[in-house]
């Protein structure tokens, strides 16, 4: 199916799994909105990363310095959200920016090798207003937002996403992030988290490089 480099895996339920797509939903919080000085948009903004985008590692710096962006992601299983993780989307802030101005797709700021990063994955039975993301760096909060803070809830995104893409098994979807986005520096510490209500369901942590 893929040729070139190992496809990428992520792990659920101590297997791996090959996503063919992560597909990501951008601006779905308004503060985030607030501090990147966008417009909230008329409709969903989609993008999406491919396979290949999966790392193990996070970068610090792919041709030029990165940015992060925690999320609540989730797997697609049956044609439904069936699991959960914390994942990091890796942004070329500079370069995002100006494909922006210029009114250019964002891919090239998005897709590149090593732009996602996860948690493993856990079964979910069905998803509440109280899932909960938090992004720790050097054991300092910078990140936190829930599902009742999106402006399009996840079920809406499933239905939009069906509307015009077929989702396969194993398929991820990244729901956007919270504010509090900023420069992955070398040597940090990221500590990723998923809560539901008070309980941690899945944390990661990484060492940026």
């Amino acid at each position: 199916m893929f040729k070139g480099k190992a496809v990428k895996t992520v792990q659920f339920n101590d297997k791996s799994v090959t996503p063919s797509k992560i597909i990501c939903i951008g601006r779905n919080y308004v503060d985030h909105i607030a501090e990147l000085g966008n417009e909230v948009p008329d409709e969903m903004v989609v993008f999406i990363k491919p396979n290949s985008a999966i790392s193990d590692e996070l970068m610090s710096y792919h041709q030029e310095p990165l940015h992060y962006e925690a999320e609540i992601c989730f797997m697609v299983e049956n044609g439904q959200f069936a699991a959960v993780a914390v994942g990091l989307d890796l942004t070329k802030r500079a370069l995002q920016t100006q494909l922006k101005t210029k009114g250019l797709p964002w891919e090239r700021a998005k897709a590149f090798d090593g732009a996602a990063v996860f948690s493993d994955f856990v079964a979910i039975d069905n998803i509440e207003n109280s899932l909960t993301v938090a992004l720790r760096i050097n054991e300092q909060l910078m990140q936190v937002g829930s599902v009742e803070l999106m402006i399009y809830s996840p079920s809406a995104i499933l239905n939009e996403l069906k509307s015009f893409i077929t989702l396969q098994d194993g398929d991820i979807v990244m729901t956007g992030t919270p504010k509090g986005v900023g420069v992955v520096n070398a040597g940090d510490t990221f500590t990723g988290s998923i809560y539901d209500n008070k309980q941690n369901l899945v944390a990661k942590e990484w060492q940026a490089k």
